[in-house]
């Protein structure tokens, strides 16, 4: 028969149970004791039915399962996002058995880090792992309950909207840009792909001159690996830049230039000199990507194909409209060349009008 009691220093009523000559405990989370009796009487049936599994008598450590936890994710991208996270919560869960974990100790961590001046987004993302790390324990019957499932996460400031880039802005970027980042910025923001995972790792063997497509062979997701036509402008840029660092010289179309053998890698500082030369405030290069989106949009471009474009479609969607896409694709970018000589020709209006009235 199981047993109803307290904790010192608690209101909520405590439950045990004798399972296979072995008491287990867990908390009621009320400070009813009608509503504990039923609790109990539920679980002792449940116990009884067979429906019941024990948790492993003695739990690991925190540290422990925090490093075995790492060895199961797979994706090497998240494995290492999630390694900064662990780190800090290993340091301040160290030498504590997971069914020894409470919220409360869990609430005190994020105090503490906001004391520490760390925004709320990065302690919401310790979080998130923290929460992926407990479910999974749950489930392989490392601890009986969840300690994570009455946390909340911190309120975060809503994200800055990205910046979209003028076509007058571009002309200014590209008529500072060092060689190399002006062809990266032509082809980001004629092809939409993701500045690093896509752009930076691509390889001249992957660019088809001949059929004007490019072929993402790897991305951040399945539906990113695709097909993306070559506008005009992308491959005449392409091409002079093939003569400057071709696949003679490296495989990658943005080497190394110090290990040709391997993509280059960070080009913070080269870029935030050519925003800076430009007369521009900084934004992150990523943001090429959503410009690239926004004109396919201004093209009158549907939102299906423009998520397409970009890699964020879902693999069903890409397979229902598998024979029509390759189609659509080039459709947009006949599109966006549109647009842009458009502008070009207003431009050209604008300059022929000023002339005339200073004249």
């Amino acid at each position: 028969m199981g047993t109803l009691y307290r904790r010192r220093g608690s209101r909520n009523w405590m439950m045990a149970i004798n399972v296979a000559g072995r008491q287990v405990c867990k908390t009621s989370h009320t400070k009813s004791k009608r509503i504990a009796k039923q609790l109990l009487s539920r679980w002792e049936t449940d116990a009884f039915e067979g429906r019941f599994h024990l948790p492993r008598s003695i739990p690991p450590y925190f540290q422990e399962w925090a490093d075995d936890f790492l060895t199961r994710v797979l994706h090497a991208a998240t494995r290492k996002r999630y390694e900064s996270s662990i780190k800090k919560l290993k340091e301040r869960f160290f030498g504590i058995r997971l069914s020894e974990l409470s919220s409360e100790q869990i609430d005190e961590y994020k105090k503490d880090r906001l004391a520490e001046g760390v925004q709320a987004a990065t302690i919401n993302h310790d979080l998130r792992v923290l929460r992926r790390m407990m479910r999974l324990a749950e489930r392989r019957q490392l601890i009986a309950r969840n300690s994570f499932v009455q946390i909340e996460f911190l309120k975060e400031q809503a994200p800055r909207p990205p910046h979209i880039v003028t076509f007058e802005e571009e002309e200014k970027l590209i008529a500072v840009a060092a060689p190399y980042l002006r062809v990266l910025i032509v082809l980001i923001l004629e092809t939409g792909m993701r500045s690093h995972r896509e752009a930076l790792s691509l390889k001249w063997d992957a660019v088809d001159f001949g059929n004007d497509v490019i072929k993402v062979r790897e991305s951040k997701t399945r539906a990113g690996i695709r097909n993306i036509p070559l506008s005009a402008r992308c491959k005449a840029d392409l091409l002079r830049w093939r003569e400057l660092a071709g696949p003679e010289f490296s495989p990658f179309v943005f080497p190394n230039f110090r290990d040709p053998g391997q993509p280059a890698k960070d080009i913070r500082k080269t870029w935030a000199k050519a925003l800076k030369d430009a007369g521009l405030e900084f934004f992150v290069i990523y943001t090429l990507r959503h410009s690239f989106a926004s004109r396919l949009s201004a093209a009158g471009v549907s939102d299906l194909f423009v998520t397409q474009m970009i890699g964020h479609s879902s693999p069903s969607i890409l397979q229902r409209y598998s024979k029509a896409i390759d189609e659509y694709r080039r459709d947009a970018v006949r599109k966006l060349e549109a647009l842009r000589a458009a502008y070009a020709l207003q431009s050209s209006i604008n300059s022929i009008s000023v002339g005339k009235t200073i004249a």
